[in-house]
């Protein structure tokens, strides 16, 4: 099983091939094709590939199945005893990607 940790949005995630992941939000159509320079690092059953920092020869393609913004969260300040309260809503973009490719040279 070959998988690999990519860095995009300031996070690092775990991707095998055909896999879904939802990741930050990337400037890039419905339907359209994401390839990763940044893999930290890639694996399979042979051999282990580690960067320093990234792993050079590797490279993640993906599909963008769709972009989209997720449910609503509340932030609340209150301070007791101070008439001080704070309502704030908040909806963070994300992109849904389908990992195609783990390409390593």
């Amino acid at each position: 099983m070959k998988f690999a940790v990519v860095e995009t949005g300031g996070k690092q995630y775990l991707v095998t091939e055909d896999k879904k992941i939802r990741i930050e939000k990337l400037p890039a159509k419905e339907g359209g094709k994401i390839s990763f320079d940044k893999v930290l690092l890639v694996a399979d059953d042979k051999a282990t590939e580690l960067g320093d920092p990234v792993v050079k020869s590797a490279k993640v393609e993906a599909e963008v199945l769709r972009q989209g913004r997720s449910r609503k969260v509340i932030v609340f300040k209150y301070h007791a005893k101070t008439r001080y309260r704070k309502k704030k809503g908040h909806r963070q973009h994300f992109t849904d990607i389908l990992i195609k490719k783990i390409l390593r040279k």
